[in-house]
C-alpha cells in the first residue's frame, strides 16, 4: 500500500469514528468512551501524517509506535462499544471494528520491517 493510499485511509477512519461516534446514543458512559476513541481514533491519522516527516529512520519508528498504540487503542475502545451497547446494531461499528485490527496489522508490519531496515544499517 502507497503511504498516500494509507494517509487517505487513516483520515477516513477518523471522519468514520467522529461519523459513528455522533450517531451513539447519549449515556455517561458512552460519553466518556466516545471521547476516549474520539482522541485515539483522530491521533492515529495525525500522527501518521507526521510519521512521513519523519527526518530519520530512528524517528520514523518512534512515530510509528505511536501510531500502532492509537490503532490497537481505537480497537480496544470499539470492542468496549460493541459490548456496552447491547442494542446497537449496524454495520458501521462492524467496519470500524474491522478497520482497526487491520490498521493495527499494518503498522505492526510496517514497524517490523523498519527494525529490520534500521538494524541492517548498523
Amino acid at each position: 500500500m502507497k503511504k498516500e493510499d494509507l494517509k487517505d485511509r487513516t483520515k477516513r477512519f477518523a471522519v468514520d469514528t467522529i461519523r459513528f461516534v455522533n450517531s451513539l446514543p447519549k449515556s455517561k458512559a458512552n460519553d466518556v468512551i466516545s471521547y476516549q476513541v474520539l482522541k485515539s481514533a483522530t491521533s492515529v491519522a495525525a500522527n501518521y501524517r507526521a510519521c512521513l516527516r519523519g527526518r530519520s529512520t530512528s524517528e520514523f519508528i518512534s512515530k510509528m509506535n505511536i501510531v500502532l498504540e492509537e490503532a490497537d487503542e481505537s480497537l480496544f475502545w470499539f470492542k468496549i462499544i460493541e459490548e456496552t451497547n447491547e442494542r446497537l446494531e449496524g454495520e458501521k461499528l462492524k467496519m470500524l471494528l474491522k478497520e482497526s485490527d487491520e490498521l493495527t496489522a499494518i503498522f505492526t508490519a510496517s514497524l517490523k520491517t523498519a527494525r529490520k531496515n534500521l538494524t541492517s544499517k548498523i
